[in-house]
């Protein structure tokens, strides 16, 4: 029944597409009718003796016998001698079963509207015409045997086994095989999915082993030039290899150690890149100059493995995200449009959709347990519930006038919640000055009325990003003034606070373990935090090449699915793409025509999309 349901769908298609709308309406009056049921051996045997016979609907029996004989016209000619006689004895019994109700008048109408067709197919019709003026046509003997309980079960068993037989037999279709190729092609592009990703599994541990073994072969050539040191260099040199951490991280545990003070924030930043020059040199000198961290001008391209282009917007993109599932994109342009699609040609497009919200839109979030709803949230205080199924605005609400923009709204991964970001207003001269104060409400998406507002103290800076944790009960909010709060879901409080930056904050995310917390602030800099051990350093990069400071545009980041690789708006034409304590430093994105505005990585697998002020959204999908 699904493939019968898909190729009607494809004829409606077609239909509307050529404008042929006489045709689909009286398309849409059979399929009401189900005159095949679906070839549904018990359906279409119920139709015939329990509805069209006992209530004498002769018209749509006709109908229906017509309808197989037209079904099967392709068949041998056998198999249409067959149905021809099962036809007879049907008909026959329609007859019959009107005489032994006492409905002579059923029958005397029935030869009026088909007794010339009858005629035309079989001269044996012609006594029949007789049979309403017999006295007891039960009695005579042409007719005793079709009034008979045995000739009916008879007929009845036949017809079924016949049924069956052809309709399990029967060629199919072309329209139906088309959904069996797609349910095909569907497999198979999972199968490719899971094996790419098993893919870069293996090659990302791969190069970890390879450079492993590379800084081991570096470090045994350096010690062949040092037979004749004396004997405290060498042992120096020694304990220098032995106290080395883990490839992954011996650049960031020295950054982390002067990091313990909150009172020193402010001096941070250099001293990690005074630690971070002093250590490469010594590990540069160590293992004789072999390995150095690529500049981002370095960075090698992307090699995708698919990509797709949607040049559906017609103004910059301000938002992108992928549904919870993957299968849906949407994505928001600054002229107020939504656009809902799919970068699998192979999936469904019933949810595509284009919403228009009348104000720039500055955040999207899909509900995490589905891709049913999607969250809309806009410089005008709106936050629409879009429900992709029914294709409608399930609800409207709007914040408070004091706080008009809403710059992020985060769903409970496990509560039927969400998190609206609003922000207050005020002249400035960019992004970040035209956000004035803060107010965080906890909304019920079942009454769809605010629960709570969390607290933020008195004049609170502006709230740019939300991020919850695995299980919902913490909630991370990066502010304006460069702080990190975090908040008690259960308790509605906040349980800790630091400051991160010396800038705004742009985007905060979890982490992959749920143990360390990502900031990007305005400045370029991007920190991995440790919650275990608030204010330390696990992981830092500078991408102010890519988010300068003097731009005023709000970037955002995106973690892929195994926490290895970070992906960064960009003011310029490609984005880049850190490797998380890795070995390699990164990749870079392949150009768009304009600046990066929007990103966003898969939920399970490793494809991302970038959104671009050149209107384009792109996918890729990479090993």
């Amino acid at each position: 029944m699904e493939k019968m349901k898909y190729a009607e769908e494809l004829v409606r298609e077609f239909l509307v597409f050529r404008g042929f709308t006489s045709t689909l309406q009286s398309f849409e009056k059979e399929l009401a009718t189900d005159i095949g049921r679906g070839f549904q051996v018990d359906k279409i045997l119920d139709l015939i003796f329990s509805v069209y016979i006992p209530k004498f609907e002769a018209e749509k029996l006709f109908d229906l016998l017509s309808f197989f004989k037209n079904c099967f016209s392709y068949s041998d000619s056998d198999l249409i001698a067959v149905l021809s006689k099962l036809d007879q004895s049907i008909v026959r019994y329609y007859i019959v079963n009107a005489l032994k109700c006492g409905r002579k008048d059923k029958v005397l109408e029935f030869f009026g509207c088909f007794g010339n067709d009858l005629i035309r197919r079989d001269e044996s019709w012609n006594s029949w015409f007789a049979i309403p003026y017999l006295q007891n046509p039960h009695l005579d003997p042409q007719f005793r045997v079709y009034f008979s309980e045995e000739w009916f079960r008879s007929l009845h068993i036949t017809v079924r086994n016949f049924l069956s037989e052809i309709l399990n037999g029967t060629r199919t279709p072309a329209l139906l095989k088309i959904s069996s190729e797609r349910d095909n092609v569907n497999h198979l592009k999972k199968e490719i999915k899971k094996l790419s990703l098993k893919l870069s599994q293996v090659q990302s541990l791969l190069e970890e082993k390879e450079a492993l073994l590379f800084l081991s072969r570096s470090d045994s050539e350096a010690a062949k030039f040092q037979p004749n040191m004396p004997y405290e260099s060498q042992v120096n040199s020694t304990s220098l290899m032995e106290e080395r951490e883990p490839f992954q991280t011996r650049d960031n545990d020295q950054i982390v150690e002067s990091n313990e003070a909150r009172d020193n924030f402010s001096d941070r930043s250099e001293e990690n890149q005074r630690s971070e020059t002093h250590q490469a040199s010594v590990d540069d000198s160590a293992v004789g100059n072999s390995y150095s961290l690529q500049n981002e001008e370095d960075f090698p391209e992307v090699k995708p493995v698919f990509q797709d282009t949607f040049m559906g917007h017609t103004s910059p993109i301000s938002c992108s995200r992928f549904s919870a599932s993957g299968d849906n994109i949407a994505s928001s342009s600054i002229d107020g449009t939504v656009r809902i699609w799919t970068y699998d040609s192979s999936a469904p497009t019933s949810r595509n959709a284009t919403i228009y919200c009348g104000a720039e839109v500055m955040s999207l979030e899909w509900e995490c347990k589905s891709d049913r709803l999607l969250l809309i949230g806009t410089s005008d205080g709106g936050i629409k519930a879009w429900n992709v199924d029914a294709k409608r605005v399930v609800c409207d609400l709007t914040s408070t006038e004091a706080y008009p923009s809403i710059l992020d709204l985060k769903c409970s991964p496990v509560e039927p919640i969400f998190v609206s970001a609003a922000a207050s207003k005020r002249q400035g001269t960019g992004y970040v000055d035209n956000l004035g104060f803060a107010s965080l409400t906890v909304w019920n998406m079942r009454t769809w009325k605010p629960v709570t507002v969390l607290p933020l103290g008195d004049d609170p800076p502006a709230i740019t990003s939300l991020s919850f944790n695995h299980n919902g009960k913490l909630l991370a909010a990066a502010a304006t003034d460069g702080m990190i709060h975090m908040f008690d879901m259960s308790a509605g409080l906040q349980v800790t606070g630091w400051p991160a930056h010396d800038s705004a904050i742009s985007s905060i995310l979890f982490g992959p373990d749920e143990t360390s917390i990502f900031s990007l602030g305005t400045d370029g800099n991007i920190f991995e935090w440790n919650l275990q051990n608030q204010g330390k350093i696990l992981w830092s990069r500078n991408c102010n090449r890519y988010c300068s400071p003097e731009n005023s545009s709000r970037h955002q980041m995106a973690l892929d699915a195994n926490g290895r690789n970070l992906l960064v708006t960009s003011n310029l034409t490609r984005a880049p793409i850190y490797q998380v304590r890795g070995q390699m430093s990164g990749m870079r994105s392949l150009p768009h025509s304009g600046s990066i505005t929007a990103v966003d990585w898969h939920p399970t697998l490793p494809i991302f999309l970038t959104g671009s002020s050149d209107h384009s959204v792109r996918v890729s999908s990479i090993k």
